[in-house]
């Protein structure tokens, strides 16, 4: 071995040390997301959101910012270390970075109310079977006695927040109150769970509720005050930097929102073309396509038998490899319904135990008016639901994640940061691949396609909502029109991502961002000598979750 190769793989080893020293210190300071990723050494904790906790975190990341660019730099550079470590050098560095951007400049923890609300962190421990019921329990009962502790916290850093963050978090506080109020209960009605974890729960329970009704009441009186909230738009500077930090994409914030309004045109030009096959505009199209709706009592049934026919038709046109790893249909928990019709919750990454991915299933919030469950399901039709499943599962989240699973890399890193453009990319994108060799859904491909096509309106204003709400100032009237018109999207459909455009930042343009990245990719490899649909995608997913741009680094 030459002096060179040896110093590279020293350097590779350094490398892999401090990926899983990251990793550690990642899950030790975020136990929440920890228990997602499916690492649960930390299940009995919330992170710790006092001043001196974050200010720790920002030394520490500063110091594995010097130490990943030290180690690169030794190596040669990035370049100069094999394809897999070079990618997880970049994957470090820059989930490091983006870190420091969310501490430092972005500061959310000091506007977002939504951030500190510990009820997803109660229910990860009660979803899922990873462990016997009573050390779930316990663990939940270590988590219910540090929720006084993490509001003040919490509270500590909030001031100035905007308005609609404050409206939507005191409703995500009464989903979580009636959670820790009643749905523990129901598990703890379970055979297994013990006299012992009754008590231990019945101990920290009383202050726990008093804690988190006491936060919601906060936060009801500081939109009841009548002072000045803050304005929930980050501005050009920040959206530039998160929507880099978030997507790692090729392009700049400019050069997504020109490609996304240029193909805006283009998607326009096919959906009215393939309207006129089917005899209209294609508002008239849609309009008798969204009557074939399925209602709450059907759906889940609709749901099973979309995935079964999805299954089969990948697997006769030989699309990408299929996995048999169980899969559940589930009702959709309350606290989660109301957004869309189904989405699909798979088990972290780094569970050792072998778990069922759940695919949720909505019926429509209890309270909504006629009207707007009549609008809910016209706009989530059955052959919308064809769609949404192929994006939700079949060949979409559920198929990735299960090839996702099968790598084994020289690190944890790519378990443990997952990028979401890759994910929900690959799921757009199999809207398409289903469309284009023909899916039937209800017995017309056309229909199919129709819905597909809508759905990438739907992503491609995303997009561009993402942008103009954040760097351009749209109004809530130019986004609606944008919606309802050139989207062809039901009025609440279209009401519910305006809310979500100012709630969020970044988060809108990862499908569309991922989606361009990823047919950019398949397209190229598909041109290539002997390819295949199959070989091709089953090596787009060879390689764990990252994001497009470094994954072209192993392919």
């Amino acid at each position: 071995m030459s002096a060179e190769s040896s110093g590279t793989g020293s350097t590779e080893a350094d490398l892999a040390a401090l990926a899983a020293e990251y990793v550690d210190d990642l899950a030790e300071r975020h136990p929440d997301e920890a228990t997602e990723l499916g690492d649960h050494r930390f299940d009995r904790h919330l992170p710790d959101l006092s001043g001196p906790s974050l200010a720790a975190e920002r030394q520490s990341l500063g110091s594995f910012a010097e130490r990943i660019a030290a180690l690169t730099a030794a190596s040669g550079g990035r370049a100069a270390l094999s394809p897999e470590f070079e990618l997880d050098a970049a994957l470090l560095a820059e989930h490091v970075a983006r870190r420091i951007f969310e501490l430092e400049e972005l500061r959310e923890h000091a506007w977002n109310p939504l951030l500190a609300n510990p009820g997803r962190a109660v229910y990860g421990l009660l979803a899922r079977d990873f462990a016997p019921l009573d050390e779930r329990l316990s663990a939940v009962a270590g988590r219910l006695s540090e929720i006084p502790a993490f509001l003040a916290a919490a509270r500590g850093h909030l001031d100035a927040m905007p308005r609609v963050h404050v409206e939507t978090a005191i409703t995500q506080f009464d989903g979580t109150i009636a959670l820790v109020a009643g749905e523990i209960d129901a598990v703890l009605a379970k055979a297994g769970a013990s006299a012992g974890v009754r008590a231990e729960i019945d101990q920290v329970r009383p202050a726990a509720l008093t804690a988190l009704a006491g936060h919601r009441d906060w936060l009801q009186e500081r939109l009841d005050s009548g002072g000045e909230f803050a304005d929930p738009r980050i501005g050009p500077e920040k959206f530039a930097r998160k929507l880099s930090l978030t997507l790692s994409a090729a392009a700049g914030s400019d050069t997504i929102l020109a490609r996304a309004e240029t193909d805006l045109d283009q998607i326009t030009e096919e959906i009215t073309a393939l309207a006129a096959d089917l005899g209209g505009t294609p508002r008239e199209v849609l309009d008798r396509l969204a009557a074939d709706a399925s209602d709450g009592d059907t759906i889940l049934r609709f749901c099973s038998g979309a995935l079964e026919a999805q299954t089969a038709f990948v697997r006769d046109r030989d699309l990408v490899t299929v996995y048999d790893d169980p899969v559940e249909l589930i009702d959709m928990p309350e606290i989660d319904r109301g957004v869309a019709v189904a989405y699909c919750d798979f088990p972290g990454p780094l569970e050792t135990t072998r778990l069922p991915t759940f695919i949720a299933v909505s019926p429509t919030p209890q309270g909504w008016t006629p009207e707007r469950v009549t609008s809910f399901y016209r706009e989530y039709n059955r052959h919308m639901v064809h769609n949404l499943m192929a994006h939700e599962a079949m060949p979409g989240h559920y198929l990735q994640q299960a090839h996702a699973r099968r790598f084994s890399g020289a690190t944890r890193l790519r378990a443990a940061t997952l990028s979401g453009p890759f994910i929900e990319g690959w799921a757009a994108y199999t809207e398409e691949l289903m469309a284009g060799h023909g899916y039937p859904g209800e017995g017309d491909p056309r229909a199919v396609k129709m819905q597909m096509l809508k759905m990438r309106l739907r992503t491609t204003i995303n997009s561009i909502l993402d942008a103009r709400v954040h760097a351009h100032g749209m109004t809530e009237t130019e986004a609606m029109e944008l919606m309802t018109v050139r989207g062809f999207q039901e009025e609440g459909e279209a009401a519910g991502k305006w809310r979500r455009a100012l709630l969020t930042s970044a988060q809108l343009s990862t499908y569309y961002v991922g989606y361009t990245e990823i047919s950019d990719l398949a397209r190229e490899l598909l041109a290539g000598p002997g390819a295949t649909p199959r070989s091709v995608h089953d090596r787009m997913l060879a390689h764990g979750s990252p994001p497009v741009r470094l994954l072209r680094t192993v392919l």
